[in-house]
């Protein structure tokens, strides 16, 4: 009799028990468990002006290629292959998580490409194509199995580090002291906006305001008393790391999300006594809050940088004028390093290009730019898919941070981080209701 073929492709690479465990979505080892919350604790906790006091020149442009990769991303690397040897047959554990996540492999296997290229051409980047998407979609892959108790631990690791990230920034706002400031090559950064446990204040600004627009949207779990009370501090916090997209993004995109909120459960639900009077209540407080924090000068950083931006506008306008020096065949598959360095202190853009997509055709080509705009925007699609529809208010937040700066055209984390917050704070009930009822058939 003829063998029947699986349904499911990456089912015929399993060993016996591992596909029935795999479709079922069974619970991982606790090997591979306590890994990813390690890996997601460093990942946010971890700054390059961190891991400078230990010798790791993670920010810099000198030293060991080996450390300009983050820890959290060796990390990842080898939980992911404990886990393909766990699983029984490591080709069969990578065809498995990619057929579940199709869209994430492919960005993955494009950064590989990509990275390879960029190695060959002898162009900067090498590092950012690992940290910046190879890591974010190798944690996708992963993610994949839809391990309740991993959910759940990462969800706890989630909001602790980043409350101990606000109160760490509130710190440093008030004493006038970084902790830990960012370094590039063991030179500290002047700016004395907040740095806290992630280390450049722009990075921290764009995390803190998707996480804050996270908590309006998402994060079911949690009470409602808890969700204001985290709202309040990161929003605190947000101010002290000085960013102004991501103060003016989380004010009118949280603004709009309340209010059309609050007219809908107006009109469809029930407004309890206590509840409109605790309403009542802070609406008359929060003026008073906010103009006793004005006279105390909590304000005045971020009011500076709106009136001196440090020259980010005009940068913003000055990278359109590299491509008048450009021909064709430059732009798409890139110009000579030399030349666009030059062009960029003739031009007064030394501090950066602040657009992620001008800054990456610069330096890789056009050609390259659109194939890894391909994978990445199905990679965001793949992620919304995996959450409940809140999303859209994280998301939207996320894309318009995206192109304030340079952001994924160099080394970050913040993709990592945003998958990380998107897919545990999002994490849709019925998912869970439908793992423990696949669980209990297999």
């Amino acid at each position: 009799m003829a063998a029947v073929r699986p349904v499911n492709p990456a089912a015929g690479w399993a060993a016996p028990g591992q596909a029935a465990a795999s479709r079922a979505g069974g619970s991982v080892d606790w090997v591979t468990r306590f890994g990813l919350v390690i890996m997601v604790a460093v990942l946010f906790a971890v700054s390059g002006g961190m891991l400078w006091l230990v010798g790791y020149n993670y920010d810099g442009l000198l030293g060991s290629p080996a450390t300009k990769i983050h820890p959290s991303t060796y990390l990842l690397v080898l939980v992911f292959a404990w886990r393909s040897c766990t699983f029984g047959n490591p080709v069969g554990y990578m065809v498995a998580v990619a057929d579940r996540r199709p869209a994430s492999a492919l960005m993955a296997a494009i950064s590989i490409v990509l990275l390879v290229v960029v190695v060959v051409r002898q162009r900067p980047g090498m590092a950012g194509m690992v940290d910046t998407f190879v890591a974010a979609a190798l944690l996708v892959l992963m993610l994949a199995e839809d391990d309740e108790r991993t959910f759940a631990r990462l969800q706890t690791v989630v909001h602790a580090v980043m409350s101990a990230n606000a109160l760490l920034a509130l710190f440093e706002f008030a004493t006038k002291t970084l902790v830990f400031p960012y370094r590039l090559d063991g030179e500290v950064f002047t700016d004395l906006r907040s740095t806290a446990l992630q280390g450049h204040p722009l990075a921290n600004a764009t995390i803190t305001a998707v996480y804050v627009l996270a908590l309006l949207s998402g994060s079911r779990s949690l009470s409602m008393p808890l969700r204001l009370g985290l709202i309040g501090l990161q929003t605190a916090a947000l101010v002290s790391f000085g960013g102004r997209s991501a103060m003016v993004t989380t004010l009118v995109l949280g603004g709009v999300y309340l209010l059309f909120s609050g007219v809908a459960y107006l009109r469809h639900g029930r407004v309890s006594v206590l509840g409109a009077a605790l309403a009542v209540l802070l609406a008359t407080l929060l003026p008073v809050a906010v103009a006793a924090l004005f006279s105390y000068g909590f304000f005045d950083a971020l009011l500076e940088r709106f009136v001196s931006d440090s020259g980010s506008a005009n940068a913003r306008v000055e990278m359109f004028e590299l491509f008048k020096n450009l021909g064709l065949p430059d732009l798409i598959v890139g110009p000579d390093i030399d030349l666009i360095e030059t062009l960029r202190r003739i031009n007064g853009l030394e501090q950066g290009i602040e657009n992620p997509i001008i800054r990456m055709v610069l330096y890789q080509g056009a050609f390259f730019t659109l194939l890894m705009l391909f994978g990445f925007a199905l990679f965001m699609h793949e992620v919304a898919r995996r959450c409940h529809p809140g999303i859209w208010l994280p998301m939207l937040g996320w894309l318009i941070l995206l192109n304030t700066s340079e952001s994924l055209a160099s080394k970050t984390t913040l993709l990592t981080k945003f998958v990380v917050l998107a897919l545990v704070l999002y994490r849709p009930a019925r998912a869970v209701s439908r793992q423990r009822m696949q669980v209990a058939r297999a």
